[in-house]
């Protein structure tokens, strides 16, 4: 490992400067730096979900993308106050209550633990505030008055709209004009200034839940819901709102027109929505936005809840939350995601890669001073916790200097909007020079902890584990994918490796009948055996 002057030395060369981030906004529809308007403070807003039914994987597209997000920004020396809020009444959260016979709040608070459950296996714990829609009413109908003082809302009826006319900027996130909005139908509809006037506060119907407001009993419109609970907690502007394009109109459209229209200046500063994921070539994983799609959409975008558009839990068991956190960063966040078990597969052979790296290395690295997890070295490399204090000078090392320069492509593809997708593409890249470091000294398992060419390893090894980390990847051991605890992973590994010992012997006396059979049962079994150098090691086959 380094020595203290060496450590000294390289701290000294690390650059201070702050880093050179761009963010596409949607609302200009282009590449800007990012500027903090409260720097080093950021706060980020992202739309969460409507808790009616059982997470799908789509649920977890922005979560992922967004707890990514506040983990490069805090690596990069900004303070995230990052906001997922929870939809706890809506038209179908009251539908299934009528539908199962119990309380909406049952029905909420069942699905929010589930959802919760899920950001947990994959990885999202990055989320500070989990603000409930309910649990805002105060906040929603003061902010519902304001607008009204301000003229910017009228009552009919108990009813209370907004009313878009009045906004001369409405249609700037989505690039619609007045004159192409389409409101609300039914009953609502007659009571309307114009159809595109969309709804603040909805007058209960018989046997309905309902808050007391200034304008009778009834329940907060969706949109109003994210503007009150945004502006609660991070004030009348703040610097990202995230959520799903699918969002942009009418939920995001109207968030903006209401916030700024209440409070007299913009809500957001940066306006940023991942792509959406689809089955196969069509349609969105769990429908359009949740609220508004043709019967002949939803039949053709959504997928079984056994293939991923719920059941979440199943899938998670099936494949690993790390598995499905790989899926989902190794695309661009703008881009689409084409969802599928044969993807699902690919992630998984691809993470197999890392994985048996960390066997090997952990193999090599035995005879390192280990004590809290032994055999498990690659697990407590402890990394830097920000971008400078990870810089180092590479000196006349070849690894380390193929090392940090992989670490420069990492970062610059994530200064350029968060580029997740090229950036898992440097860690394979710095995976293969890694392999091939092991390879050219004949580094095997429990090798001389002073060895040059180890002290390098473990430094080169330190700085993948630490941008592996930034995306939230390989926090811990994770147990194979496929079902199972920790202690049937445990026994499977341990019966496999007996059998690996009994085919090494048995090739040691010529006994390659017995070899042979040992291996192609295991294949068989799905079991594949990989024989090198340094030794024989195994995976499941696909």
């Amino acid at each position: 490992m380094m020595s203290t002057a060496t450590a000294a030395q390289s701290q000294s060369n690390v650059s201070k400067k702050q880093p050179e981030i761009r963010v596409y906004n949607t609302l200009s529809k282009t590449k800007e730096p990012f500027i903090p308007l409260r720097p080093p403070k950021v706060g980020i807003y992202l739309c969460g979900p409507t808790v009616y039914a059982e997470s799908h994987i789509g649920h977890m597209v922005g979560p992922v993308i967004f707890d990514t997000i506040k983990r490069y920004l805090r690596f990069s020396g900004y303070e995230v106050t990052l906001v997922v809020n929870i939809t706890d009444v809506d038209d179908k959260l009251i539908a299934k209550s009528r539908e199962r016979g119990i309380p909406m709040s049952q029905i909420a608070c069942e699905m929010t633990a589930d959802y919760l459950s899920n950001l947990k296996e994959l990885g999202v714990n990055q989320i500070d505030h989990l603000p409930r829609a309910t649990d805002h009413m105060s906040q929603i109908i003061s902010f519902i008055q304001t607008l009204e003082e301000k003229g910017h809302a009228y009552a009919v009826d108990g009813d209370v709209f907004f009313d878009v006319a009045k906004d001369p900027n409405y249609g700037q996130l989505s690039n619609r004009t007045t004159d192409a909005q389409q409101g609300e139908g039914g009953e609502a509809a007659a009571k309307k200034r114009s159809p595109g006037d969309f709804a603040l506060w909805k007058s209960s119907k018989q046997g309905e839940v309902a808050w007391d407001s200034p304008w009778g009993p009834g329940r907060p419109g969706w949109h109003i819901e994210c503007s009150a609970m945004s502006h609660e907690i991070l004030g009348d502007t703040f610097d990202i709102h995230g959520g799903g394009l699918d969002l942009m109109f009418p939920h995001h459209e109207n968030e903006r027109a209401q916030s700024s229209c209440c409070h007299g200046a913009p809500m957001v500063k940066y306006w940023m929505h991942n792509g959406l994921m689809r089955a196969g070539e069509k349609g969105k994983v769990g429908g359009k936005s949740d609220r508004e799609e043709s019967a002949e959409q939803a039949a053709a975008g959504k997928i079984s809840r056994s293939k991923g558009a719920g059941g979440l839990a199943d899938l998670i068991r099936h494949h690993t939350g790390e598995r499905i956190r790989f899926f989902l960063l190794r695309t661009h966040y703008r881009s689409t995601i084409v969802y599928g078990e044969e993807g699902l597969q690919e992630a998984g052979t691809s993470l197999e890669a890392f994985y048996r790296f960390f066997d090997r290395f952990n193999e090599i690295t035995s005879n390192v001073e280990s004590t809290l997890f032994p055999g498990q070295l690659f697990y407590e490399l402890a990394v830097p916790q920000s971008r400078n204090e990870g810089d180092f000078d590479a000196g006349e090392d070849a690894l380390l200097a193929e090392i940090r320069a992989s670490r420069e492509k990492f970062l610059a593809a994530m200064d350029d909007d968060f580029n997740t997708g090229s950036a898992i593409s440097v860690l394979f890249d710095s995976l293969r020079v890694l392999n091939r470091h092991i390879d050219k000294h004949s580094l095997g398992p429990a090798a001389n902890a002073n060895d040059p060419a180890v002290v390098s390893l473990i430094k080169a090894t330190t700085v993948v584990r630490e941008l592996s980390n930034v995306l939230g990847l390989f926090l811990k051991p994770t147990p194979s994918a496929g079902g199972g605890d920790d202690s049937d992973a445990e026994l499977l590994d341990g019966v496999v490796r007996l059998l690996i010992d009994l085919r090494k012997e048995a090739r040691q006396r010529k006994d390659y009948a017995t070899g042979d059979a040992i291996r192609d049962r295991l294949s068989e079994l799905g079991v594949s055996l990989l024989d090198k150098k340094e030794g024989t090691s195994w995976e499941r086959s696909s």
